[in-house]
């Protein structure tokens, strides 16, 4: 019963991290005035993707791990570390404002835009065999919660969190990358 809580706590604060970069960019996004309505389908749109892309890095990840076997999961610790830092550097980063709305084709975009990270995590995942079902729960709900979150916010306060937001989860990838390769 611990190694589950254990390996649920450390899903829900990796939904988390991965959920913060939504949360970023829909606090961008809440300065479009956006309506409720708006508001709630964008949230399970990108809980939908963050289902979808780590179930697919999850696959692979697996595949990975079956040929490769000790090697993929250096390969998998080392992904997170490199999105960890990734996700820090580009939260200092100077940039322009989006150009994509959330709107239809726009809103896939956006989606997938902010989804791309849950495919290296799920891959990461994959390669040692985490529970399936848990992953893509924790991430899908996780996403979806901090989208809204961000979006309302973003609605109220017009973007004086983001960049901190995106950092604090790019530090929380970075350190599940090291513990993942130094075990301790």
């Amino acid at each position: 019963m611990t190694a589950f809580m254990g390996e649920l706590l450390t899903l829900i604060l990796m939904a988390f991290a991965l959920g913060m970069d939504a949360f970023s960019v829909g606090l961008g996004m809440g300065m479009f005035r956006l309506h409720r309505r708006q508001i709630f389908k964008i949230g399970i749109t990108i809980g939908l993707f963050h289902v979808l892309m780590p179930l697919l890095g999850m696959l692979a990840g697996k595949f990975l791990s079956e040929q490769f076997g000790a090697i993929a999961g250096y390969i998998g610790g080392g992904l997170l570390i490199v999105l960890g830092i990734q996700m820090i550097w580009s939260s200092f980063k100077e940039e322009e404002g989006s150009l994509i709305t959330p709107v239809g084709f726009g809103l896939i975009i956006f989606a997938l835009s902010v989804s791309l990270d849950s495919f290296s995590v799920g891959l990461s995942l994959g390669i040692y065999g985490a529970k399936t079902i848990l992953v893509l729960t924790c991430f899908g709900i996780g996403a979806t919660i901090l989208t809204w979150a961000g979006l309302l916010i973003g609605r109220r306060v017009q973007g004086w969190l983001g960049t901190y937001s995106e950092a604090l989860g790019g530090s929380i990838l970075l350190a599940f990358g090291i513990k993942l390769l130094l075990p301790f």
